[in-house]
């Protein structure tokens, strides 16, 4: 599943534009197809239709995991789940096969929900907090400090890997980055999160952000054929290197379930304190 930097290179894509992929800002739409009609979380295929044609793209944001585009007066979200995929071609491309929904725009452009797993889900709404109303904070939003995280974690009992993904909790992180900023924060995923002093905390919020800054620098991970385009998973330090050798002090990685989550951590920097 495409995590915070992920989403948040698809939004940047999307909203500057690329080379062979123009920016959608400010585009007028002229049609909509709606090929699979689950693809839709809140309105039925005809009302998304009539709602959405003739409305402009003023916006494209990030909320957590969520892709928005902020219309006039609408704002239509996706995520993308396991799957999904946005696609900027002509309308005249031939439909590829897992597409699930097309808006296409007056200039002759398509964006195309692409979705083989079909887990995919968009939203439309005047009001996004009916969507996104129950999502944590955004870990790296400037005014989220590494003592509203240790305030946070203070309120719960819960291991500390299943709270990172809980989306109310914390918005954006998914299975791989909080691997990654676990390691680097020499934490133990099955740690109660309400033990972590102040100061282990702070060292978990910083790694956090350093992990996702780094995502998003590299354009995110490609690790299958879902997302591409990305070299993060060149960087790996524990995610998907079980048996590998820890980089920081040689010790073969292990892989756990925390969960149901696959884990991987080093378990000699990172020891559960009973």
């Amino acid at each position: 599943m495409p995590e915070l930097p992920e989403v948040e290179t698809i939004c940047r894509i999307l909203r500057e534009g690329q080379p062979g992929i123009p920016s959608l800002l400010g585009k007028i739409i002229a049609g909509v197809q709606v090929l699979w009609p689950r693809t839709l979380a809140n309105c039925s295929p005809d009302e998304f239709r009539e709602r959405l044609i003739g409305q402009s793209i003023q916006v494209i944001d990030r909320r957590g995991k969520f892709l928005l585009f902020q219309l006039s007066p609408d704002t239509l979200m996706v995520h993308l789940r396991m799957s999904g995929d946005l696609l900027v071609e002509a309308v005249s491309t031939p439909l590829a096969l897992h597409h699930r929904l097309t808006i296409d725009f007056q200039d002759g452009l398509r964006l195309s929900f692409n979705d083989a797993r079909k887990f995919g889900r968009v939203w439309l709404s005047a009001d996004p907090g009916e969507v996104l109303g129950s999502l944590g904070p955004e870990p790296l939003d400037p005014s989220f400090t590494a003592l509203d995280l240790y305030q946070r974690l203070q309120t719960s009992h819960r291991q500390l890997k299943p709270l990172l993904l809980d989306q109310s909790f914390l918005a954006g992180l998914g299975n791989i980055y909080t691997d990654e900023a676990l390691h680097l924060a020499h934490l133990h995923p099955l740690m109660p999160s309400n033990e972590l002093t102040l100061s282990q905390a702070e060292r978990l919020w910083r790694r956090i952000r350093q992990v996702l800054e780094e995502g998003i620098r590299r354009q995110g991970a490609s690790i299958d054929w879902v997302y591409r385009g990305g070299d993060f998973q060149n960087y790996f330090r524990v995610y998907q290197r079980t048996g590998e050798p820890c980089p920081e002090c040689g010790t073969p990685i292990q892989r756990l379930v925390v969960g149901q989550r696959g884990t991987h951590i080093c378990p000699n920097c990172q020891v559960l304190q009973r």
